[in-house]
């Protein structure tokens, strides 16, 4: 790696963020997928735009496209940067530049976009997604990339090998680093060189000598029977031709990271896997730590006062266990366990909510209970009302996911 060599290129980030995220319905009903509320306080999309501008890229464009108003909105207001330095951070819709059709894949969306890279002039364009949940400084693929001399870099994540059929997959040449192969989720693939029993599962996540993707978008939106995107049609066509290296996400060392959240990186692409991804949250030791100050997650900070705990009487004492609470909850007289709380939510006397996520203005109403759900914002659960109880009748009424976690749309009315 080559730190020099960084600090004198210039680097462009884009985010792709257009994605219509129709496997996280309820919750994508009238938000863009990376606009989904995460943690208790972030969206989504923080957590990208968190790896890039710890790690010092401060140019960075966000291309939207489906419902990217909640979106467009949480960038302007909390993404500022300095604009004394040049640095951004911007949201741009589809803009039809091309004709008037919208980004027919993220390939497309780079190719209907060059303006901004012709407009910046890097030497480097990070390409990254924006709906995972992952810690990674970006500099050092960026600096494995600029002393490969490679084309395009691609993050790769080492999984089980029976696991390959969930991912796409990287397969590489015998000294590790090239990549011979890029298929999608494949029956037959072939381990490791170094490790016959894992595979490398793309993250999503690439890194481009600017001249070659040009030169592969112009190439692939010639193409009338491409599907016009990264991961399907730019990085095989770079692959076909010798000029794609894999990088290593074992490698990366973010500071601050503990032995048991290294490498960790979660598509949250389904109800089952967003809903894993917040219990790996609440852990003692969490799986992913959001208390690492050393690589904050960055976000918009309200004005909301502390969370509160009131009610010790007898039973009727609030609190809450195994559990992460935001500023401006109030837990009165009842029991949270296991769940994350946003801000301003109300859980009212005797309820009790277990293995839950409860976005912003959630309210529950006394002795209600709440189990393995997932409440989107201002969802009022009446007073009594039980969810995840009887998932038959929770079926009749809600969306409930293969795992049994019961998701209720933003707003959406809770019977009795």
């Amino acid at each position: 790696m080559d730190s020099v060599l960084l600090m004198a290129a210039k680097v462009l980030a884009i985010v792709l963020a257009g994605g219509e995220g129709k496997r996280l319905m309820p919750l994508t009903t009238d938000r863009a997928k990376p606009a989904v509320p995460f943690g208790g306080m972030y969206r989504m999309v923080d957590f990208v735009l968190s790896n890039l501008a710890n790690a010092g890229f401060l140019k960075i464009v966000v291309l939207t496209q489906y419902k990217s108003h909640s979106l467009d909105r949480h960038i302007t207001k909390t993404w500022r940067m300095s604009t004394l330095l040049g640095n951004y951070v911007t949201p741009v819709p589809a803009q039809q530049r091309r004709g008037p059709w919208w980004f027919a894949g993220s390939a497309d969306a780079i190719y209907q976009s060059f303006n901004l890279i012709y407009d910046e002039q890097p030497d480097y364009v990070i390409v990254f997604g924006a709906d995972h949940i992952y810690r990674m400084d970006p500099r050092q693929m960026v600096e494995d990339h600029i002393a490969s001399g490679a084309s395009v870099t691609v993050a790769g994540i080492r999984q089980p090998l029976s696991t390959a059929d969930q991912f796409g997959v990287i397969e590489v040449a015998e000294d590790g680093r090239r990549i011979r192969a890029f298929r999608e989720k494949p029956t037959d693939a072939v381990g490791l060189p170094d490790a016959p029993d894992q595979i490398y599962a793309s993250m999503g996540n690439y890194v481009f000598t600017t001249r070659a993707l040009i030169e592969a978008v112009e190439r692939d939106a010639e193409d009338k029977t491409s599907k016009h995107d990264m991961g399907g049609s730019i990085i095989p066509m770079l692959v076909e031709r010798g000029e794609a290296n894999v990088y290593d996400f074992r490698d990366n060392e973010v500071p601050g990271s503990t032995d048991r959240d290294r490498g960790y990186w979660r598509d949250v692409g389904t109800l089952d896997s967003f809903y894993d991804a917040h219990m790996d949250l609440i852990n003692v030791h969490p799986v992913f730590n959001l208390y690492n100050f050393d690589w904050p997650i960055y976000t918009e900070q309200p004005p909301y006062p502390p969370a509160k705990f009131v009610h010790q009487w007898g039973e009727r004492v609030g609190r809450a266990v195994a559990s992460m609470v935001s500023p401006g909850a109030v837990i009165s007289g009842s029991l949270v366990e296991n769940s994350i709380v946003s801000p301003k939510v109300k859980v009212h006397s005797w309820a009790h909510v277990d293995g839950s996520v409860l976005m912003e203005g959630v309210e529950i109403g006394r002795h209600a209970v709440v189990r393995r759900a997932i409440l989107d914002k201002n969802v009022y659960v009446p007073e009594g009302a039980e969810i995840g109880v009887d998932l038959e009748r929770d079926r009749q009424r809600y969306t409930v996911s293969d795992n049994g976690i019961v998701v209720i749309g933003k707003g959406q009315k809770v019977e009795p």
